[in-house]
């Protein structure tokens, strides 16, 4: 690791205020690393969801969810992900963060078997097209490639997440079937 630690002035503070500091350099040390490892690219084929968190340039945050088929992201190497964003409301609240704040927080989780996660910071940008990388919903519905080139990925512990079980798993990708998106669940009305 190098002499400058990984993480925020802010929680170095607090690992000093909350004497955690040891405890911090040991995650940094141990489990923090500048690449994604073999376990890691593994870990990220079998997924078919993360969350992806963003911030415009004013620090306004987005947190949501991005489901596709298995192996929908993409590790292009060691350093970098790519995932096809796929139609979704219209608003474009992640992508438009990224154009003005080109940092990206993607979070996977195995919900199904060990519950573990996968944290993945860095860099992000909107393409086109990445060069040897497809689409495995096969969909037309993809507006953009998001790339992501990886800073900081790190381990999510399981202590806390509950295991989830999953019966089926085939949605219509790309659909704007207001039922089948269930547009209309939050409104005053259907409550």
């Amino acid at each position: 690791m190098s002499d400058e630690l990984p993480g925020s002035d802010g929680e170095h503070t607090l690992q000093e205020r909350f004497e955690t500091k040891e405890q911090a350099l040991r995650f940094y040390e141990d489990s923090m690393h500048a690449e994604l490892n073999d376990a890691m690219q593994r870990f990220i084929a079998e997924r078919i969801m993360f969350f992806l968190a963003t911030a415009d340039s004013k620090g306004h945050t987005d947190c949501s969810p991005r489901l596709g088929p298995r192996g929908f992201v993409t590790v292009v190497d060691e350093t970098t992900l790519a995932y096809p964003e796929y139609r979704g409301n219209g608003v474009h609240a992640s992508l438009g963060n990224i154009k003005e704040n080109p940092y990206a927080s993607l979070t996977f989780v195995d919900w199904w078997d060990t519950t573990v996660g996968l944290h993945v910071n860095g860099p992000a940008r909107l393409r086109k097209e990445i060069a040897g990388v497809t689409d495995p919903a096969n969909t037309d519905r993809k507006k953009v490639w998001v790339e992501v080139e990886v800073e900081e990925a790190y381990i999510h512990c399981a202590k806390h997440l509950p295991q989830l079980s999953i019966e089926e798993f085939s949605p219509p990708w790309g659909t704007d079937d207001e039922d089948v998106k269930r547009t209309g669940f939050f409104s005053d009305d259907k409550l």
